[in-house]
């Protein structure tokens, strides 16, 4: 068991080292560059879409709502990373590392815009009638039937790591949560978390994103509420940290208190790959809740699907980021989600508890939007007959992951995680022409004013 450990954290370390964090970046910002900044450039356009997105109208085809779509898509990115993933960046790049989360997100805006727009020009209609879609069906679609095969992958790459990423490390995390604050212990948060997911996602995309629309905008309230307090104490500090964060990106952050200190190439490492774990641009999971929306133009589901990224990175990442900084945790030596709780204890009275809902919470929706990400994939490999065993095998093993030990499990998620994202990559960049084609296009007619 030590030598498999030691041989996956050698092939994370590879798959997750210098050539992927340039491939995921580079293809944001070669699609930022094709695009010609639309996606910063019309981030107005895209919050107006989200809002006109809360209503379908009659003649769009698809099963959710734009806004769900999004929300079913938040409910999987703002999750452990916006609070465990912004702390470990701090500890191992220093106050730097928040700089190139956002630069990550600016560029990964236009990703996410480009993964959802090949999702609905090539979605599909299934046996049972519902419109599915996701980088498989984009891969076959798009690039025709010989590459077929690399949708394959991608399908089982995700399905698999969705088991890990999306299931059985997050019940874990909500198990370790509520023992250490309520001395609960591990199997009956199992036992009830098992029954609250079955109860969702027993009832498919719809049920899920009519939960996600309730439960993400105001788990998000809560949280950047509860941050904006302790920042708003701080308010005098916060050029400073500002600051800080951006001349730390270029200079790299000297050793003091219980921090060893950051060269700048860590600063950018671990800002990058944090960036990248917590809003999921180019990983290919978002775009196949975005396939399922109701909506008669990939474009304007891009603009919708973009903001995903905004809204998780510089919005959360950057509450949490300043938190961390404002209160000088970020030097005791601490490090993931036990440094944000530290944090917003020491920011506010009760702080800490913030921490505890928000990790409880995002974590609960993550796990039902991965249910629905595995489900598609699954059934893109084996047909809808696996639909209803998938679900029963997904609320199982919520409970096995409450109770067990998932070292192993961490590892071989964070593997696949980065091995899904090569076949989606390959079909951002083959299909960049159609994205950039099919955007002309909308706005050239008129794509600010068109909407029935």
């Amino acid at each position: 068991m030590e030598r498999l450990t030691e041989v996956l954290e050698g092939i994370s370390g590879f798959v997750w080292g210098p050539a992927m964090l340039v491939l995921l970046l580079g293809t944001g910002l070669y699609l930022t560059i094709g695009l010609r900044g639309m996606p910063i450039r019309r981030i107005g356009y895209g919050f107006r879409q989200m809002m006109l997105g809360r209503r379908a109208a009659e003649k769009d085809k698809g099963e959710i709502t734009p806004f769900q779509a999004l929300a079913t898509a938040l409910s999987a990115t703002i999750g452990t990373g916006n609070i465990a993933g912004v702390a470990t960046a701090i500890a191992l790049g220093g106050p730097g590392a928040v700089f190139w989360m956002w630069m990550t997100a600016l560029v990964g805006m236009a990703t996410k815009y480009a993964e959802a727009v090949l999702a609905v020009k090539y979605r599909e209609v299934d046996e049972e009638g519902r419109y599915v879609g996701g980088p498989m069906y984009y891969i076959k679609n798009g690039l025709g039937a010989k590459w077929a095969w690399l949708g394959a992958v991608f399908a089982a790459f995700a399905m698999i790591a969705a088991f890990g990423i999306g299931n059985t490390v997050q019940s874990n995390a909500v198990a370790d949560v509520i023992q250490s604050n309520t001395a609960i212990p591990h199997w009956v948060t199992g036992v009830v978390l098992s029954a609250l997911v079955f109860m969702v996602i027993i009832g498919g995309i719809r049920r899920i994103a009519k939960v996600a629309e309730k439960l993400v905008p105001f788990m998000a309230l809560v949280y950047v509420v509860g941050a904006t307090v302790v920042i708003l104490v701080n308010l005098v500090d916060v050029p400073a940290a500002l600051m800080q964060i951006v001349v730390d990106a270029f200079t790299g952050t000297a050793a003091t208190g219980g921090f060893a200190g950051a060269a700048v190439w860590a600063a950018i490492r671990f800002g990058v790959a944090r960036g990248i774990f917590s809003n999921e641009a180019g990983l290919g999971s978002a775009p196949i809740a975005h396939a399922a929306a109701r909506t008669s133009n990939p474009v304007r589901q891009g603009s919708v699907a973009m903001l995903g990224t905004f809204i998780d990175t510089i919005i959360v990442c950057t509450m949490t980021a300043l938190v961390i900084v404002l209160t000088g945790v970020w030097e005791t030596g601490a490090t993931g989600a036990a440094m944000t709780s530290e944090a917003f204890g020491e920011g506010v009275v009760g702080g800490q508890w913030v921490v505890t809902f928000g990790m409880i919470l995002f974590a609960f929706t993550t796990i039902v939007a991965w249910s629905y990400y595995g489900e598609r994939c699954a059934e893109y490999l084996f047909g809808v007959r696996v639909i209803l065993p998938y679900r029963y095998v997904w609320v199982a093993l919520l409970f096995v992951g409450a109770v067990a030990n998932l070292d192993l499990v961490w590892l071989i998620a964070d593997v696949l995680n980065a091995l899904m994202a090569i076949p989606n990559l390959i079909a951002l960049l083959a299909l960049s022409g159609t994205v950039f084609a099919v955007t002309r296009e909308y706005f050239a007619k008129g794509g600010e004013v068109e909407r029935e």
